[in-house]
């Protein structure tokens, strides 16, 4: 069934980005270590995925890097969280995943809006590429200063680093690993996103695109069992430029 093809051709999409999370992960290529934090390079395929595929996709995606990071909390690969752990485990769960997924929902969204202006699709995937580790700091390291800032681990981190407050214990601690995720982001991140698209032509209008396999899935699953399908993905992102 045609209709069947497009999502199963959606989630096996979702399927690749998670994979490639994982492997960044298993193999040690999503990150590096740097003090008490890692300079994690799986916002990559994050931006990615969450332009290509949407929000939806960019919170899954996103979710499950916060499980591995989740995982790394748990079993004291990192020292930090595992420590935040210790100390509430929900609001580890909420840091670890929560935040990582509001990257990805994040990304999706402001990626549509910037795919409006940017008519021509010139700036609009680099400007995606780097959101997501730009955003992934903010929140990631806002939670931390909201919920653990008094906390003995961050308040030895702050002695340590001198720092006068909140902002600048942020903008300490992240320093240029913080600059290095932004500008590989924006420059590889960016530069594939771009690629891909072109090559699956959904650079000339990537939210139509998007908008074709969701309303190909909910179709789908609305249909009686058996009902041929009678538009397919190239035929609905026509109709959307109408």
């Amino acid at each position: 069934m045609e209709k069947k093809k497009f999502s199963t051709r959606y989630l096996a999409e979702v399927a690749l980005f998670v994979g490639v999370i994982l492997v960044m992960k298993i193999t040690g290529l999503s990150s590096i270590p740097v003090g008490p934090l890692v300079m994690t390079f799986t916002m990559i395929p994050i931006a990615i995925g969450s332009m290509l595929l949407g929000p939806l996709a960019g919170t899954i995606l996103g979710a499950f890097f916060g499980l591995t990071s989740l995982y790394d909390a748990v079993t004291g690969k990192s020292a930090m969280t595992h420590f935040f752990f210790q100390e509430s485990p929900f609001l580890t769960v909420l840091l670890c995943v929560g935040t990582r997924a509001l990257v990805g929902t994040a990304t999706g969204w402001l990626f549509r809006l910037f795919s409006r202006v940017d008519k021509k699709h010139t700036w609009s995937y680099f400007a995606g590429g780097l959101l997501a580790p730009v955003l992934n700091t903010l929140f990631f390291m806002g939670f931390i200063v909201l919920v653990f800032y008094r906390s003995e681990f961050v308040q030895t981190l702050v002695s340590k680093v001198g720092a006068s407050g909140p902002i600048m214990f942020i903008v300490l601690v992240v320093g240029v690993q913080g600059l290095v995720e932004a500008a590989t982001g924006l420059v590889i991140g960016g530069a594939i996103a771009k690629g891909v698209a072109h090559a699956l032509k959904r650079d000339r209008d990537p939210l139509a695109a998007q908008q074709a396999v969701y309303r190909s899935m909910k179709d789908e699953a609305e249909a009686p069992a058996g009902e041929a399908p009678i538009d397919d993905t190239l035929k609905l992102i026509e109709e959307d430029k109408k």
